[in-house]
């Protein structure tokens, strides 16, 4: 393992492979800024802010250091709190924007979450000074979604954001860490002299292809594959599992794609929340806006779309937009096999999948094939949850209308949050197909179907009844969007025309690849 921590270079291989970077910035480094809150990823107090080359210039994300293996963040640059002001110091004699416009506006009362924040304002402004984005309050709030604060309030929070640049031009606030050329060319330098999996930590292994990472998983049959982990480090932090060796698959150039050609979509399995999210902001608006509403922006940069449909939890987001869409899900197992599985024939129970689990024969998801010309017909996600941002779902549907004209040729209704895995109404939809959009009695009997065929679970975030009554209401307002009536939304952000307008780019585009 060695990276970049602050200004020092980290060389360090003793490491456990389930060591936590927040634990190893407080006991190893005692840099204890950096604070454990939740040991979830959900307060956003141990933010810390990493820096990686990509197309050779540095970018910075915002990652919970409580659910992040220390050994994943080789070859980067990380960022704690500490950092900022003597970074800022050498070229203003002051303090980083974040903290000088966090002072000016009051933006800290207790102060334990303070440090978080701060770091996630950095980043906001170290990105968007580099690319030349302006901050808006927009930008802010995503910026510090993940961020919760008790004492405060967001206001002058959200203030101090909108005040950087002004803050940075006060304090002659020049140098920026992303054009560091020091940071650069130390980052370069780790690549030059990365090792192959086999040759790393054996018991945190990073391969960099799907040939080696198959070659890895043969030889350590029993190593647990982790992407983002965001969910599997919970299993560590909160209940003391030792994981042994880990194999991390976010790497992979292979499962880090998207691509087009034409008529399909793919996605890999290792690509983040964030990287789609960013893909699909001018092509689909809807799914762009889907992406913001789930977790945080420190869990976005880390989570993947592979680990969200393999972990089957039935309150997973992603997974009824792909059974919305019929995604065929291309699996590879250990020996090199493969096959292609349907998302309707993926989940069989509650955290069970037909990933084949045999020792020396595991299965890992490559990716996901979206056709385009589904993606192109009407869709909607609905998501309900008791908090805006950084929450679980109460109830999450996906919608797809296929229309011939004013008849309806295919519908798809999938609900997440409702039972042991994501399941779709096929009763309600079969009700609806060969009628028109303007059948009254088509949408009743589908509502009715509805409520015959759904059993919803009920927990501490809605009751059975609660889940229901709202499932057929979403069900009830996709139809009014389909047939043009605006409804508004108190759930979410609503989209604007503009945003709307720019859903048809991909359309019959060819070639089209992001990595």
């Amino acid at each position: 393992m060695k990276f970049l921590l602050n200004d020092k270079l980290i060389d360090d291989n003793t490491l456990p492979s389930d060591f936590t970077a927040l634990r190893y910035l407080r006991e190893k480094r005692g840099l204890t800024g950096t604070k454990e809150g939740c040991a979830s990823g959900d307060c956003g107090a141990c933010t810390l802010l990493v820096g990686a080359l990509e197309d050779g210039e540095l970018q910075y994300s915002t990652f919970n250091s409580c659910i992040t293996p220390v050994q994943s963040l080789s070859g980067k640059h990380v960022v704690s709190v500490e950092y900022l002001s003597e970074f800022g110091g050498k070229a203003s004699g002051g303090l980083h924007p974040a903290q000088q416009a966090m002072v000016e506006h009051h933006g800290s009362q207790c102060g334990f979450c303070t440090p978080g924040i701060v770091l996630s304002l950095a980043g906001l402004y170290e990105n968007s000074q580099s690319s030349d984005k302006a901050i808006d309050r927009e930008s802010v709030c995503d910026a510090i979604s993940g961020n919760l604060c008790r004492c405060t309030g967001y206001r002058p929070i959200i203030d101090a954001g909108l005040d950087m640049v002004r803050t940075a031009k006060d304090a002659q606030f020049i140098e920026l860490m992303s054009k560091n050329d020091n940071i650069k060319s130390q980052l370069l330098a780790f690549k030059e002299v990365e090792k192959p999996a086999s040759l790393s930590n054996q018991s945190y292994l990073q391969p960099t292809t799907l040939t080696e990472l198959l070659q890895v998983k043969t030889a350590h049959a029993d190593a647990i594959m982790i992407a983002g982990g965001t969910d599997l480090m919970l299993e560590n932090t909160q209940r003391f599992h030792d994981f042994g060796t880990l194999i991390d698959v976010s790497h992979v150039a292979e499962l880090k794609q998207i691509q087009g050609n034409g008529t399909t979509l793919t996605i890999g399995a290792s690509v983040t929340y964030s990287e789609l999210e960013h893909f699909s902001k001018t092509r689909f608006p809807h799914i762009y806006h889907l992406l913001s509403r789930i977790a945080s922006r420190q869990i976005r940069n880390r989570g993947t779309i592979g680990g969200n449909v393999a972990n089957a939890s039935p309150i997973a987001d992603l997974p009824p937009l792909l059974l919305a869409f019929d995604a065929d899900m291309q699996l590879v197992k250990t020996d090199g096999s493969k096959r292609v599985v349907n998302i309707n024939d993926f989940y069989q129970g509650y955290k069970t999948t037909v990933l084949a689990k045999e020792r020396g024969k595991d299965e890992l998801i490559a990716s996901f094939d979206l056709t385009l010309s589904k993606l192109e017909q009407f869709h909607r996600f609905y998501k309900v949850s008791k908090r805006m941002e950084d929450d679980i779902s109460s109830v999450m549907l996906a919608v797809r209308f296929e229309l011939n004209h004013d008849k309806i040729c295919d519908v798809r209704f999938a609900f997440g949050g409702m039972a042991a895995t994501p399941i779709r109404a096929v009763t309600a939809e079969q009700s609806l197909v060969g009628k028109s959009i303007n059948d009254e009695q088509a949408l009743a009997q589908a509502v009715e179907n509805l409520r015959s065929e759904l059993t919803p679970l009920s927990d501490m975030r809605a009751s059975s009844h609660y889940r229901l009554d709202m499932a057929c209401n979403l069900i009830k307002k996709a139809w009014l969007e389909l047939n043009g009536t605006q409804v508004p939304t108190f759930s979410g952000h609503a989209l604007s025309e503009s945003m709307l307008s720019l859903g048809n780019e991909i359309t019959g585009q060819e070639g089209m690849t992001h990595a």
